[in-house]
C-alpha cells in the first residue's frame, strides 16, 4: 500500500496513457503484444519486455485505484 501511495495520480495517469497508446501511428504495442499473447506468437525477450513495460503502469494505476476505493470504504466514507 505504501508502494502504491508513492505513485500520485497526477504522474501515474499520463504515464498510463501514454504507453497504453504508443506508438501513434501505428496499432499500439499494448494491443499488438497482447494479441500475441493470446495467439501464442509471443516469443522473443523483447516482445515480454514490451509486455511488461506497456501494461506495468496501465496494471499499477487499476491497483492504486482499487485501494484508494477499498481505503475509502474501509474507512466508512462513500
Amino acid at each position: 500500500m505504501k508502494l502504491l501511495a508513492a505513485f500520485p495520480y497526477a504522474l501515474l495517469v499520463p504515464i498510463a496513457l501514454l504507453l497504453a497508446i504508443a506508438p501513434f501511428g501505428a496499432i499500439p504495442h499494448l494491443v499488438e503484444k497482447w494479441r500475441m499473447l493470446f495467439a501464442g506468437t509471443l516469443h522473443r525477450p523483447l516482445d515480454w519486455f514490451d509486455l511488461v513495460l506497456h501494461t506495468a503502469p496501465l496494471a499499477l494505476l487499476v491497483l492504486k485505484v482499487a485501494a484508494t476505493l477499498l481505503t475509502r470504504t474501509e474507512a466508512g466514507s462513500p
